[in-house]
């Protein structure tokens, strides 16, 4: 897909997230304190067995975010590899792009520096949204200018995506490379990523609960999309 209407559609994604949340009464800013010893993981070990590049949801404190903390402890907790986390840096309000630059960015760089690292990239929410920019966009457009050169692909091991708009624009519009290596979890009515629309502001009231971050990892989502990566980081059976 091209990037023009990639990053096009995004923006109007970003739009639709910013309108129900306001909507919503603001629900999608219930954030916690993140734990120094996740957020600093990377740095103790500059060349992980594992890698999570995650990227925080609209509007959360820096660092990996909820969801993020959470699924880098489910995945620690079912994988005897070592985990580092490396959080997205950028202002997760509607700079799609520039989440989606840092992460091309880190990925470019632990390819370089890192070669045997495997990669994880996830996102939650907005978060999702630029690590599907990162993974699909093959030229630069609309504020993205990182776009991955060829063979990135072969230093990521898996895709973990929750609350992600773009299922709006059709197979959650991860490049072709990514699909077999991807999960894209969306809790239910999730008014940003289900099937249609709310049909009422009631409706999207009710259903806002659903995009929080409670809502991916209260309903098990968050530890399935760690099971799921975690299998494609087992090495392959003995023959």
């Amino acid at each position: 897909m091209a990037p023009r209407s990639v990053m096009t559609s995004f923006r109007s994604a970003v739009a639709l997230i910013g309108a129900a949340a306001s909507v919503a009464t603001g629900l999608l800013a219930a954030t916690a304190a993140l734990p120094a010893d996740v957020i600093s993981a990377a740095a103790a070990d500059p060349c992980p067995q594992v890698e999570v590049i995650f990227a925080r949801g609209r509007n959360e404190r820096p660092g990996p975010g909820r969801v993020g903390v959470a699924f880098v402890d489910a995945l620690r907790a079912k994988t005897p590899l070592n985990v580092g986390v490396y959080a997205v840096n950028y202002p997760a309000n509607v700079e799609i792009a520039q989440g989606a630059n840092d992460i091309s960015s880190r990925i470019q760089d632990m390819a370089a520096r890192c070669p045997d690292t495997r990669l994880v990239i996830g996102g939650y929410s907005l978060g999702a949204a630029s690590a599907a920019v990162a993974l699909t966009s093959d030229g630069p457009g609309w504020g993205f200018n990182r776009p991955l050169p060829p063979g990135m692909d072969s230093h990521i091991a898996a895709v973990a995506l929750f609350g992600n708009v773009t299922h709006r624009m059709g197979g959650s519009n991860i490049g072709p490379l990514y699909l077999d290596r991807t999960i894209d979890q969306c809790n239910g009515a999730d008014p940003v990523c289900m099937d249609g629309l709310p049909q009422t502001i009631t409706q999207l009231q009710g259903d806002w609960q659903n995009h929080l971050q409670d809502g991916y990892i209260g309903s098990g989502m968050v530890d399935q999309a760690a099971a799921f990566v975690a299998a494609r980081l087992a090495p392959p059976p003995a023959p």
